[in-house]
């Protein structure tokens, strides 16, 4: 396995009360890896160690290292904004910005000053709403508001104004969880076509869900990891007994 995020000896306490205890695993690179596990595990609080977004709460201490491609992200020296540009974050509800639905795109590409001229900026904005399947659907209504899309929409939007920055990693945090069967579906399949390209990483409120997308699953149980590996040997062949629970649905 090609390791793209090496993660040793991590803890995390939000004040008092540790979330995450003694987590070492590793994410393979341009595979999809689920995290998974009842609510209130410390899925979320994982996937948010990855991007350094965790320490945006008050309170929270981190101990351990994170490594991405063999540097670790929690070093004095690293760049944060650097950091959050290669690993990007899709949220479990969309938050388009409140402008248009070219300008979403355009956000990013236009902060960190990637392209050199507009021509460059527009076929740019093109390309990243073809990834994410929307070009078809807003081509003719770019300059309308992001918020007029419907909320499938919007999660695809969303994507695509990550994708835009050119992250390396693609984490997912319940990313279908506020949509419809149809826009599920629809997302689960970009995913699934973006491994080609990105290391991503779910988090899934629902075992059915990583079945159908995961390479590579993280289980975990009040803020351990229980078992990781290959999706296949976990489901198939489940070394302990609370991954052999969990699949049989008894949590």
């Amino acid at each position: 396995m090609d390791p793209h995020i090496q993660v040793k000896n991590l803890n995390v306490f939000y004040g008092k009360q540790q979330a995450l205890k003694d987590v070492n695993i590793e994410i393979p690179k341009k595979q999809i890896t689920c995290v998974m596990g009842p609510s209130g595990c410390g899925k979320s609080t994982l996937l948010k160690t990855f991007n350094r977004f965790l320490e945006l709460t008050d309170g929270t201490r981190i101990n351990g290292e994170v490594l991405v491609d063999g540097e670790n992200i929690y070093d004095r020296e690293v760049d944060v904004t650097e950091v959050r540009k290669i690993v990007g974050l899709l949220a479990q509800r969309p938050a388009p910005l409140p402008m248009s639905i070219y300008d979403n795109v355009l956000y990013g590409m236009r902060v960190h000053k990637m392209k050199r001229n507009r021509k460059a900026y527009k076929a740019a904005v093109r390309h990243y709403l073809e990834m994410t399947g929307l070009w078809e659907e807003v081509q003719k209504r770019l300059h309308d508001p992001a918020t007029s899309l419907s909320i499938g929409q919007q999660q695809r939007l969303c994507l695509a104004r990550g994708l835009a920055v050119e992250p390396e990693i693609i984490l997912a945090d319940e990313p279908t969880s506020a949509l419809d069967p149809i826009s599920s579906q629809n997302i689960e399949h970009r995913l699934l076509e973006l491994k080609k390209e990105y290391t991503t990483v779910i988090v899934t409120h629902t075992l059915r869900q990583a079945k159908r997308l995961a390479d590579h699953v993280v289980y975990m149980y009040l803020g351990e990891v229980v078992e990781w590996g290959p999706a296949k040997e976990v489901f198939n062949n489940p070394q302990h007994e609370r991954t052999k629970a969990y699949l049989e649905g008894q949590f």
